[in-house]
């Protein structure tokens, strides 16, 4: 018997082509001024620490369009967040499944936001996996 380790055939694709293409989100970063980017990349990444994402609207008047898609970014998290936590409190009713859900969708999130923080502090500008095109609402 043949097997394949990470590399599961379903319909014709992978696991690990489907996780690339799930990672491979769209990348603004040919938009934004180098020089911004490298001056805020610190207020970039803290838009991910929960209400931090504010703070990059706050620095410099909020003149830096880099740090304000992150910021974007970071308020779609945030949201995310507070979804999760009130799912995690109905879920956390529930036998067994109350144990396993919300550990999942918290993991979730804190990937989501390694995800964000790296993007941040590598000077990219990718929308996060699954909700970073929701909503635009500090980075027009």
């Amino acid at each position: 018997m043949h097997q394949r380790m990470l590399h599961l055939d379903w319909k014709g694709k992978t696991m690990s082509k489907d996780f690339n293409d799930f990672m491979n989100t769209q990348d603004d970063s040919m938009l934004y001024d180098t020089q911004d980017v490298q001056n805020n990349k610190i207020w970039a990444a803290l838009s991910y620490v929960g209400i931090l994402f504010i703070l990059p609207l706050l620095v410099n008047g909020g003149q830096s369009r880099y740090a304000k898609y992150h910021a974007n970014q970071g308020f779609i998290l945030f949201l995310a967040e507070a979804v999760v936590i009130i799912a995690n409190a109905i879920l956390g009713k529930i036998p067994l499944l109350g144990r396993i859900l919300p550990a999942l969708l918290s993991l979730a999130i804190l990937a989501l936001i390694i995800i964000g923080i790296l993007n941040a502090a590598n000077g990219k500008a990718k929308q996060l996996p699954l909700i970073g095109n929701l909503l635009h609402v500090f980075d027009k």
